[in-house]
């Protein structure tokens, strides 16, 4: 709330110039009434606290440092980032934090995924106890806690399949423990059909950080763009995926199974496919939240 300052007769100047005129006597006690009410305002309105980046993480590992996305998975040779302002969901991404090189991808019920060939990392973030967090929901997730972290809650909002929208501020609990809560309702009722729908189509060549490649169904499947790089030499981007799967398991960074040096980064241009490890996506796949 921006104060706007009034210039007010001093006390002396009032006596001085009314004699204690009852208008003047008036003037001061209603300024003084006036003030009072602006400082109750002030002290009733409500403050945005600062939340953690991450909110999932417990509170006493919180504050320790981690691997993070851009640590863990280095550009390749000739190529840097490509710039995220900060605080910008681009910029989240790549602070995900990440489980020790060489973790396996587990589902919901603790057991290793029955294939390991297909991650290069493993996010750091809990996947519950339900055969809930899968592809679209894993994307929903990351969503919904990004702007979680930015005191954005009123954007935090999905359709069902139905098309209900799905509104976390409508919910009794404004906390992380409510957010989670939340997020397992959105998974029961939306998934790759309803996400689909809420997201808008982007030209191949114009894919950006937080873009998603989506194929609506059931089964259908998702994957987000994680990070990019770019050769300033030659104006090549690359770009990493990161995904969960069927059962509900723990997010990560896909392999490129077509990559010609090794490294999980997909390149650019697109052609008519992008050919994952577990899927395969038409190049008309591309959507972007809107």
């Amino acid at each position: 709330m921006k104060l706007i300052s009034v210039p007010l007769p001093s006390r002396t100047q009032a006596t001085q110039n009314d004699r204690g005129h009852p208008q003047t006597r008036l003037f001061w006690r209603c300024g003084r009434i006036a003030l009072g009410f602006l400082l109750a305002t002030l002290a009733a309105a409500p403050i945005a606290h600062a939340r953690a980046p991450y909110g999932w993480l417990p509170a006493e590992t919180a504050s320790v440092a981690s691997a993070t996305l851009a640590a863990r998975v280095a550009p390749p040779p000739g190529f840097e980032r490509v710039s995220a302002p900060v605080d910008s969901f681009a910029a989240w991404l790549r602070g995900l934090p990440m489980r020790p090189e060489g973790a396996p991808v587990l589902t919901y019920t603790g057991a290793r995924k029955w294939r390991q060939d297909v991650h290069a990392a493993v996010v750091d973030i809990d996947i519950g106890k339900r055969d809930l967090q899968q592809c679209a929901d894993a994307i929903m997730r990351l969503r919904a806690e990004w702007l979680f972290s930015q005191n954005r809650d009123k954007e935090i909002a999905f359709n069902d399949t139905d098309g209900k929208r799905r509104r976390f501020s409508a919910t009794k609990r404004s906390d992380h423990p409510g957010l989670r809560k939340y997020m397992d309702l959105v998974f029961a009722y939306a998934g790759t059909y309803s996400l689909e729908r809420e997201l808008k189509a982007v030209a191949p060549d114009s894919i950006a950080i937080g873009d998603v490649f989506i194929k609506g169904g059931f089964p259908g499947h998702a994957v987000l763009v994680a990070d990019m790089v770019e050769n300033k030499a030659t104006g090549e981007k690359r770009f990493l995926l990161l995904q969960s799967y069927m059962p509900a398991q723990d997010m990560h960074i896909l392999k490129n199974p077509n990559s010609v040096d090794g490294t999980p980064w997909y390149t650019t241009p697109i052609g008519n496919e992008l050919v994952t490890p577990e899927w395969t996506f038409p190049r008309t796949a591309l959507k972007r939240w809107p």
